[in-house]
């Protein structure tokens, strides 16, 4: 019997020793999940599935991407990672458009909640139905000027990151279209094809298959920069009209993000694996062959561009009375 017992002990002390031994182990040790909050196939889905292709070249273990949708502004993926362990093993895909969740109901968090790192985003532009009679972005103003309210144009819905862009053009340029919501940009973008609006603001990554198929004429980059697509030159609607910089640029930020409560170790480890994957010639070259711009902010820096979409978004929807949440009780300053 006493042999028996001395067994036991030896073995209880050999488990217990094996997990410590566990616990102890440098992160991450099991294989990491990412909660895509939008479907499968669309931007954010892409994009996380390619970035945590790359990081996993650089950790020991594998990333499982999953599609977590549903809920107001994706809050059903946020919710749900939400709800996990701040370990840094399940992670949430997703873009500025989250900012919203809140003021609409769909959680009770700011967006600072996360500590975000940011992929990149496709910028935005105003095109025209290839047979406008606008072959220009002045020329297109100046129509909206003259008969204010008048023009339809199409931004995806109220709110997003694309309506934003159009209410910063016409302040930038003092003209006032007639905003039509449509559920997404490719409605919008269809819309526009068939005549039913004159001009649609969307990303170039969703806009340039259109261009190049002789669908779309582009007008203006809502960015500083001109850009290059279907062999033209794009110019930028800041070299068109000044003072835009106090509206522009909007830019989408796609990525993902970990609890900000996660431990320092965690996010340095996801942050080292992160840079190396931006620095990659294989998320340049999937950037530039689908029109992204690369971001590769995290941390700080990333929470600030949050914040900045967050306040904007926010109170953009509260003066369109598209709030359930006062932004302000939220602790969201007003821009």
């Amino acid at each position: 019997m006493t042999i028996k017992l001395g067994k036991l002990v030896a073995t209880v002390t050999l488990v217990t020793g094996l997990a410590s031994g566990v616990s102890a182990q440098d992160y991450p040790f099991r294989d990491i999940t990412t909660a895509v909050v939008w479907g499968a196939g669309g931007g954010t889905d892409s994009i996380n599935r390619m970035i945590m292709a790359e990081m996993e070249k650089h950790l020991p273990v594998s990333i499982n991407v999953i599609n977590q949708t549903g809920g107001v502004a994706g809050s059903n993926g946020m919710v749900y990672v939400m709800n996990q362990p701040d370990d840094g093993y399940t992670l949430v895909g997703l873009s500025e458009s989250n900012v919203t969740a809140a003021v609409q109901g769909g959680w009770d968090k700011k967006f600072d909640f996360w500590y975000p790192f940011i992929v990149g985003g496709s910028p935005d532009l105003i095109s025209v139905p290839a047979d406008s009679p606008y072959n220009s972005l002045e020329e297109l103003v100046d129509a909206a000027k003259a008969a204010p309210e008048t023009i339809p144009a199409a931004a995806s819905g109220a709110g997003s990151i694309h309506h934003l862009n159009l209410l910063a053009i016409q302040n930038g340029a003092d003209a006032e279209f007639l905003f039509v919501p449509y559920q997404g940009s490719a409605p919008g973008q269809e819309a526009a094809i068939a005549g039913e609006v004159a001009l649609v603001v969307t990303s170039l990554a969703e806009q340039a298959p259109l261009i190049e198929g002789g669908k779309l004429r582009p007008l203006a980059m809502l960015t500083e920069d001109s850009a290059e697509i279907a062999g033209q030159t794009v110019p930028s609607a800041f070299d068109i009209y000044d003072g835009l910089d106090k509206y522009l640029p909007l830019k989408q930020a796609i990525g993902f993000a970990v609890h900000d409560s996660a431990s320092d170790d965690v996010k340095s480890t996801l942050g080292a694996a992160f840079e190396q994957a931006i620095a990659s010639d294989v998320v340049a070259d999937w950037a530039a062959a689908n029109n992204y711009d690369v971001g590769g902010q995290y941390g700080d820096d990333a929470k600030a561009i949050f914040a900045t979409l967050e306040a904007n978004f926010a109170y953009t929807l509260q003066e369109l009375g598209a709030t359930t949440v006062d932004p302000a009780s939220l602790g969201i300053e007003k821009p």
